[in-house]
């Protein structure tokens, strides 16, 4: 079975930088897997995507070495079971906020005696090799979501359920469930507290500890303060960053001015 290269990246001391695709195309999917990124994971629950599309975007991811990755909608067995069929290399599941949800994630991914995951590996098989269903309980990465107030009381006993990688962490919930402002880069102290001890105690389960990002800045922060694999923003809002950057232009010499749109510059040329 093809190996996944997120446990060698981590096995050697490394640090996973993961994309984030909510856009249902795999033509976007290819190319946010052709930039480099380590993992690129299909947003099922807030992205705009349906299982049909998300197979054809395993697909694309797979024409390069970044591991294939979904967050599903729901812990649901049906869905969770389609997306590893396909060929998902790892699972994000939102919102795991006791024992029972988090064996019942697992329990859908995993192959007997570990799980109850039905046996019907279609597109898996083809990515991953003939022997998949040998090796998919090793190789294949389960997250759980830790982002309410609740999941932190149940936090240790989440943690010790057999077959769970890791968690991620989504800090706009997180900060919510606490009565904080939504943000992907918090600094409220409390919410901090919370992620430091989601992390400390995930790892000290031997568990990987994942973030969700809203920059390369937060992520080299997050990395600094010991999380293992980071996602900056998603597809849609790169897009978007990147489709600003042609509309304006910066004043030139060292005057602070704000930037302008380049038809206000323009028009300045010709009439000044």
């Amino acid at each position: 079975m093809r190996k996944n290269a997120i446990k060698k990246i981590l096995a050697e001391g490394g640090r996973v930088l993961n994309a984030w695709c909510s856009i249902p195309s795999s033509y976007s999917a290819e190319i946010m897997a052709h930039q480099g990124w380590d993992s690129v994971t299909i947003d099922l629950q807030h992205g705009a995507v349906d299982y049909q599309v998300a197979f054809t975007m395993l697909q694309a991811i797979s024409t390069t070495n970044a591991v294939p990755m979904a967050r599903i909608p729901w812990n649901d067995p049906a869905i969770i079971m389609k997306l590893l069929d396909a060929g998902a290399y790892g699972l994000i599941c939102p919102m795991i906020n006791s024992k029972a949800e988090a064996e019942a994630f697992v329990g859908a991914a995993r192959y007997a005696p570990q799980g109850y995951r039905s046996f019907g590996p279609n597109r898996a098989v083809q990515y991953a090799g003939a022997d998949y269903w040998q090796h998919a309980n090793e190789e294949v990465l389960l997250f759980a979501m830790i982002e309410t107030t609740k999941a932190l009381e149940n936090l240790d006993e989440i943690l010790s359920v057999p077959g769970l990688d890791g968690v991620y962490i989504g800090p706009s919930d997180l900060s919510l469930s606490m009565g904080k402002t939504p943000t992907l880069d918090p600094t409220d102290p409390d919410v901090l507290a919370a992620m430091d001890t989601i992390r400390t105690r995930a790892q000290a389960k031997g568990l990987i500890a994942g973030a969700h990002t809203d920059s390369a800045k937060t992520a080299l922060k997050r990395f600094n303060e010991g999380f293992q694999l980071c996602t900056i923003l998603n597809d849609a809002r790169l897009l978007a960053m990147a489709a600003q950057k042609p509309l304006f232009v910066k004043p030139k010499g060292k005057r602070k001015h704000r930037r302008r749109r380049l038809t206000e510059a323009f028009l300045s040329q010709i009439y000044i």
